[in-house]
């Protein structure tokens, strides 16, 4: 008998195995966020897990079943692809081990082959497909004035979840009520679960309000993001840590979500994989962080080159003997906090 795991993109829906019937759909009926099963095939590798809908890996072997949702990946160091690419034969890749279903189109050598699975046919309930939009958070208003602080990165793996972390841990410490968010990207869970261990009092994400990935077109984008940045704003806040996964250039929808924070942004940490990449990132988008961390603020060189380069300052964040000076930084950050804020954030971050 087949074991039925369900990503963790089905995490906000209300699936049990006995409500839903799993049948094949013709193709011009697929879209982004359908929720989907397939079949487990293949050579089991290292990325034959999936995450679940607690955020918990599992590994999943031939004939195993993955519930998931067709989406879209463009990832600088995996790997390309998405749900479009799946051709007639029905084989598809887990794009992401959240459940992301589509077919990688390029690959890179340096991860192990992807987990494959077979297409068995679409989730339906009373004739009809199930997407994750039919679970998605709504809002009749947009209104959105969260101060926030603002984590983006010069690519994928560069270091913006570690950041996050830290910032959260400091921000709690200081006896802020924070909430943490990824706001583009890929899905997966494990990363705001993260910050909901480390110090924030909640956390979301797109997936949230029905998207698989934030490789969508921008307008869609927009739509889907508004009722959660305005369910954040009904939650009052001090502020919210928000990541953007990737890097601004990608096609993430990274510049539409500044354009959707605007003036709310108190403070931008830039995480950097290189000095050389910092420079990219501030000349291609014009932007200006207030810091930059990552692996290119390793040693103590690599600050200097940043600084040299860029004029930026850089800290270690994960070098214990740094965290006097990040604190000094964020309790200058966070004098542009409303005076209640403000004054409450000094006591805990006065060392």
């Amino acid at each position: 008998m087949s074991t039925r795991v369900y990503g963790s993109l089905a995490r906000i829906a209300d699936f049990g195995n006995s409500n839903f019937d799993v049948v094949p759909f013709d193709r011009s009926q697929w879209a982004t966020g359908d929720y989907v099963e397939g079949e487990v095939t293949g050579v089991p590798t290292m990325l034959y897990r999936i995450e679940d809908r607690m955020g918990h890996m599992v590994k999943v072997e031939p004939g195993d079943w993955v519930v998931g949702a067709l989406g879209d990946r463009a990832a600088t160091l995996e790997g390309v692809g998405g749900w479009g690419d799946i051709g007639d034969d029905g084989l598809m890749h887990a794009l992401t081990a959240a459940g992301l279903m589509g077919r990688y189109t390029s690959i890179s050598t340096m991860i192990p082959e992807p987990l494959v699975l077979k297409y068995r046919g679409h989730l339906r309930r009373d004739g009809r497909k199930v997407r994750m939009s039919d679970f998605a958070m709504r809002a009749d208003s947009h209104e959105f004035s969260t101060p926030t602080l603002l984590l983006v990165g010069t690519s994928m793996s560069a270091g913006k979840t570690t950041t996050g972390r830290r910032v959260c841990k400091e921000l709690d410490r200081a006896g802020l009520n924070v909430i943490g968010t990824k706001l583009t990207g890929a899905g997966r869970y494990r990363d705001i679960l993260s910050y909901l261990k480390t110090g924030a009092s909640e956390i979301y994400d797109f997936v949230d309000v029905g998207l698989p990935s934030t490789v969508v077109p921008e307008a869609a984008f927009r739509k889907a993001i508004r009722p959660l940045l305005n369910h954040i704003n009904n939650r009052h806040p001090d502020l919210l840590v928000a990541e953007a996964g990737a890097s601004p250039l990608e096609p993430y929808n990274g510049a539409a979500l500044m354009d959707e924070l605007g003036d709310n942004i108190v403070c931008t940490i830039l995480c950097a994989s290189d000095p050389y990449a910092v420079v990219g990132v501030q000349k291609a988008f014009g932007l200006t962080p207030d810091l930059v961390t990552g692996p290119a603020t390793t040693t103590s060189a690599a600050v200097e080159l940043v600084r040299k380069l860029s004029g930026l300052h850089g800290i270690n964040i994960i070098d214990p003997s740094t965290k006097l000076e990040f604190r000094r930084f964020l309790r200058e950050q966070l004098k542009k906090l409303p005076g209640d804020q403000h004054r409450a954030s000094e006591v805990g971050l006065g060392g």
